[in-house]
């Protein structure tokens, strides 16, 4: 079974920069495609960006379209996203979640494999 454990979450300004990782055991990391997700409080669960098992593809929500970087070390098993410009609306739970298909899709109800998740802040 895939497990995942998100790290790399805080407190930061607006306007700044923060680099979340996800680092995946138990089972052929590049065998799933894998996604970021974040839930704010009282909030639906969304689905901000995900990839392709090899890297080459990747999608973003419009709300983090051009400010966030979503990408992958399949040789270290890790999965990062990079967070520029952040702003006060970006404050929530951050997850990483893994999709037991090579292609990624960014609903979070197609993940079978989630994480703790780790908060990130955004000081106005």
């Amino acid at each position: 079974q895939l497990q995942v454990v998100e790290s790399g979450g805080g407190l930061v300004q607006a306007g700044g920069s923060l680099r979340l990782s996800c680092t995946v055991s138990g089972l052929t990391f590049d065998d799933y495609a894998m996604g970021w997700f974040r839930q704010a409080p009282g909030k639906e669960r969304e689905g901000i960006s995900c990839i392709h098992w090899s890297g080459d593809r990747t999608y973003y929500a419009d709300s983090v379209k051009g400010r966030f970087t979503i990408s992958r070390d399949n040789a270290k098993n890790i999965l990062y996203l990079q967070m520029n410009s952040v702003k006060p609306e970006d404050s929530a739970m951050y997850y990483c979640a893994g999709r037991s298909n090579r292609w990624c899709v960014i609903q979070w109800v197609d993940y079978a494999y989630w994480g703790q998740g780790t908060q990130v802040t955004v000081s106005s």
